[in-house]
Order: structure tokens, then C-alpha cells, then sequence
């Protein structure tokens, strides 16, 4: 029996008793989600096809430890997946922000990747990035801090200013804003370590010497102690290559439109490493492939996608066997 499936009306109960949802500790349609039944579901999650901005009612107040999501950019090129006009971006999310700090935990987060785009006709660039920020921040959230995703496989674009008149750069990088309900919010750092470095090794081989950098800081005997990885940074390196994974062949075999931006999976598993536990629910209320969703099951959580268009929900199954 395949794992994801369209639930109809009549092998509804049956189904979510095999996949383990329901009973009292995992049944998210009765106790997260009520009043609506899902598009499909999965041993782990359960995707609903509508509007978020109607959706998000239907969950239960602070039941959310982890939203994170790359809701549709204010791009001047209009996309199928629709667009909403830079002139009106903030005020379009703010229809979503009462809802999506209500569903939070008290010590939840809400992640959004949100990539910049350009004034049309103009080689300078939008800033409602920076405005949904201030907007969101002025009200409702806490930045807990910010990050920069960097896409080296990125075509260089917009052609006409990078390359025809040569006078801008490849636009590769997005911001990513990691807001939080409160000013201390579920985080550990040990769950997202990255493997040492040749010279990190090296310098613990050799032994590090106490001292005082130019710029004043203090290196002391602590930077001797080999933990279980290096730190990472908030500048997140990884290239967006997905186009042959088997989400995009069973979409085609399927003879079903995969979503046209995707992020790669490595996005949404960092954060939700780094700010969930196993067991936790993590939210997508503009979920697409439903990329979230796959990587929070894989890594043991329970999750929610909100889609509003149906043939991309209809493929985000096939993520699954």
C-alpha cells in the first residue's frame, strides 16, 4: 500500500489507522487541524489543499513549533505559482501574520526564505524584503537572527543588467529570516555541527596559543577543547540543482507539473534540525513539492502543508512511495 494517498471519503477512517494517526498522541486532523480533512496524508504529516489564509484557523492555537516556508517572491516576471506586486507584499503576508503567530508555541519559530527581486525596468533592486521585516518585527515577531543563502548554481540574472549591459552581478543570494514568537526560542546549535575543517584538525594537532587578536578578542585555552563539529555560520552554501531528483522523474512519468520553485532540501532540514525536536509538528502554509514536509518526516517529525493550487499538491505525493 503506498504511503501517500488521496483520502476519499469512504477509506478515510481505515487509512489513518494504518498510517498511525489515529489515536490521542498523532491524530493531527482531530487535534491540530479540525474541521477539515486532508488532500492525503502520510505516516508523519497530512497536506490540506486550500488558502492558507482560511486554513490557518482551522489549527489549534500554539500546537506549531517550527514554521518555515519560501512563500512566492515579489519577482516583476510573473510566475504559474502566482505573484503578488512588490507595491503590496507586505501588506498581503500581514494577512497571514496574526495567524501564524497564533498557531505558534511559545517558544516556536517562523522561518521564511524570501529572495529579492528587481524594480521593473531599472537595474536596482526591491527592498520589500527588508520591509516585510521591519513589518513583521514592528508587531509580532523577534529577528533571532538572520541568514543568507547562497546559490552557486544560480544563472546569472536579470539578463538585461548582467548579461547584455554588463552593469550588475549574478543576484545568488537570498535572505532567509529566522523570527520567533518570543526573545528565546527553542535552538541548539549541537544538532546542525558541521565537520572540522583540515586547518581546524590541525590547529588542535599543534596546540593553540593564548593570546589577543588585533581586533581584541581573546583567544584562550577553551579554543583547545575538539567538540563534535565546528559551528556553522548563517551563510548557508548550497546549490539549487534539483532537476533530475525523484520527485521531478515521477512527475513525469506521472505526467503531473512539478512546482517550478523548489527549494533544495538541505533549507528546511537545517532549520528544522536546528530548531525542533523529533516528534515536534513543523508547518508549510505555502508548501509547493511539499519539500518541507518530505525532510520533517524524514528527520522523525510530524508535519502540515497548505497548498492553494491542486496539481501541485496532487505531485508533492509522489515524493513519497
Amino acid at each position: 500500500m503506498s504511503v501517500a494517498r488521496t483520502l476519499s471519503a469512504i477509506d478515510k477512517v481505515q487509512s489513518l489507522a494504518a498510517y498511525g494517526l489515529v489515536n490521542e498522541e498523532t491524530n493531527l486532523m482531530a487535534k491540530v487541524v479540525q474541521g477539515i480533512d486532508p488532500f492525503y496524508t502520510t505516516k508523519a504529516g497530512a497536506a490540506f489543499l486550500g488558502d492558507s489564509s482560511e486554513l490557518l484557523g482551522h489549527v489549534k492555537t500554539g500546537s506549531i513549533q517550527l514554521i518555515v516556508t519560501s512563500p512566492p517572491y515579489a519577482l516583476v516576471r510573473k510566475k504559474p505559482y502566482g505573484n503578488v506586486a512588490q507595491e503590496r507584499y507586505v501588506e498581503w503576508f500581514m494577512e497571514f501574520a496574526n495567524e501564524l503567530e497564533r498557531v505558534l508555541a511559545s517558544d516556536g519559530s517562523l522561518v521564511i526564505d524570501i529572495g529579492g527581486s528587481w524594480q521593473n525596468g531599472h537595474p536596482v533592486k526591491s527592498t520589500y524584503q527588508f520591509e516585510l521585516l521591519l513589518e513583521l518585527t514592528r508587531e509580532k515577531f523577534y529577528l533571532a537572527q538572520d541568514f543568507y543563502w547562497w546559490n552557486p548554481a544560480r544563472l546569472p540574472s536579470p539578463a538585461e543588467w548582467v548579461n547584455v549591459r554588463r552593469v550588475r552581478v549574478k543576484d545568488a543570494v537570498d535572505t532567509i529570516w529566522w523570527l520567533s514568537k518570543s526573545k528565546d526560542p527553542k535552538a541548539d546549535n549541537r544538532r546542525v555541527l558541521l565537520p572540522y575543517s583540515e586547518s581546524q584538525k590541525q590547529l588542535f594537532k599543534d596546540g593553540v596559543k593564548e593570546t589577543t587578536r588585533p581586533s581584541g578578542h581573546v583567544i584562550t585555552h577553551n579554543f583547545r577543547n575538539v567538540h563534535r563539529g565546528a559551528i556553522p555560520s548563517n551563510f548557508l552554501r548550497v546549490a539549487n540543482t534539483d532537476s533530475n531528483s525523484r520527485y521531478m522523474q515521477r512527475c513525469r512519468e506521472a505526467g503531473l507539473t512539478p512546482h517550478s520553485a523548489r527549494y533544495p532540501k538541505q533549507i528546511p532540514d537545517f532549520f528544522i534540525r536546528f530548531l525542533t525536536d523529533p516528534g515536534d509538528i513543523v508547518l508549510d502554509p505555502f508548501a509547493g513539492s511539499n519539500m518541507t514536509g518530505w525532510v520533517a518526516e524524514s528527520r522523525k517529525r510530524r508535519w502540515i502543508a497548505f497548498e492553494v493550487e491542486r496539481p501541485y499538491l496532487e505531485a508533492s505525493r509522489l515524493r513519497w512511495p
